[in-house]
Parts: structure tokens; C-alpha cells; sequence
């Protein structure tokens, strides 16, 4: 686990392998390039797309998927609050994602075993978001445009341009996990005080 000390990385997206098995639970970066915006609404459409048969409406290969509901955005502005959305919704949906190419996703909380296990299958990684700082990502974001699912509103699937949005790893792709680690150190203090 990294401490208060640790720098940014700066990462241009997409993602690929040789950048991937760089990164580390833990690290904190500075994503720069394009992603895309779906929440559970969007990922179950082209879960159901996958279904039928028919090809996605993007490629996904070496992508980053940010969960995320954006609010409208005022005038002469990109986009409104850009805040995270709890990532456990996107579980059954991205296991399926990443054997199609997505590399990357971004949200806050934890993820399932059967999600870490297909992100050390696939080569991909979790990356957390902040809850609360949607203004703070929404001076991040340069572009914004539908690419599919208008009809979902503020779920439909987006493609975003960001400068330095900033993340933490919580998931590598050798099976590290911030969030263990953290509860791992607290049951040794905990065991310390018990011991006293």
C-alpha cells in the first residue's frame, strides 16, 4: 500500500497490456485521454447486445469504463456533477465486458471475487473514484458525447475526453486490492491492542 508521499502517474489512455502490468494496488494516477460513461442501464444493454448475437456499439478493446450518471451541465460547461456511482451494480455485467476487451473501470466501493478474478483473467483493473467530488472530476472532463442508448437519459453510454482525472488502483491485475490491505493492517493493530 502506497503512502501520503506517493505521486501521481500520469496515464494516457487507452490502456494497454504493457502499461497494465505496471500499475499496482495502490498507486495513484492521472488519467488523460478518452473513456467511456455507463451505468448499470447501459451495461445491461449491451450485455443483452452480446446476447443476440450483435456487435457492441463500441470496441472496447483497451477501453476504461467510468460508472457514472452525469447531472446536466450549466451552460459553457462540459458536463454536470460527474461523481462515481457504487461499482457492486456493474458486477454481473463486467466479467462478460472484460472478455471483450475493457481494460479499465472506474467507480468507488468494492468489487465481487468472480469480478477480481476475471480482471487477473483478462488483464484488467479497478480503479477508484472519490464519492462526493463530482464537481472535482467534472473540471476534468473536456468532451462529452452519446454514443449509444440516447434513450436512457442520463444512463446512456457516453464517451468522455478527460485531463489528469484522478484515480486510485484498488484492483490489479495480479489480484492486489487496496481495500484488503488496509483491513489487513487494522487487524494487526487490532491484534496489538488486544494483546496489551
Amino acid at each position: 500500500m502506497k503512502t501520503d508521499s506517493t505521486i501521481s502517474r500520469n496515464i494516457t489512455l487507452p490502456l494497454s497490456d504493457d502499461i497494465l502490468e505496471t500499475l499496482h494496488a495502490g498507486d495513484e494516477l492521472l488519467l488523460t485521454g478518452a473513456m467511456y460513461v455507463g451505468r448499470d442501464a447501459a451495461h445491461k444493454r449491451m450485455i443483452e447486445t452480446l446476447q443476440a448475437g450483435e456487435p457492441l456499439p463500441v470496441d472496447l478493446k483497451g477501453q476504461v469504463i467510468y460508472f457514472m450518471g452525469p447531472t446536466p451541465a450549466r451552460p459553457g460547461k462540459a458536463i454536470g456533477s460527474a461523481g462515481p456511482t457504487s461499482s457492486y451494480r456493474m458486477d454481473a455485467y463486467s466479467p462478460r465486458l472484460m472478455a471483450e476487451g475493457l481494460k479499465g473501470m472506474i467507480g468507488k466501493g468494492m468489487r465481487s471475487k468472480e469480478v477480481k478474478e476475471a480482471m487477473k483473467k483478462h488483464k484488467a483493473v479497478y480503479l477508484g473514484a472519490i464519492g462526493g467530488a463530482g464537481a472535482l472530476f467534472a473540471g476534468c472532463i473536456r468532451k462529452v458525447e452519446v454514443v449509444a442508448y440516447d434513450d436512457l437519459g442520463p444512463e446512456a453510454l457516453r464517451r468522455i475526453e478527460v485531463r489528469d482525472f484522478p484515480v486510485t488502483v484498488v484492483n490489479d491485475i495480479y489480484g492486489g486490492d487496496i481495500y484488503e490491505e488496509g483491513r489487513a493492517q487494522f487487524r494487526v493493530v487490532d491484534q496489538k491492542h488486544v494483546a496489551v
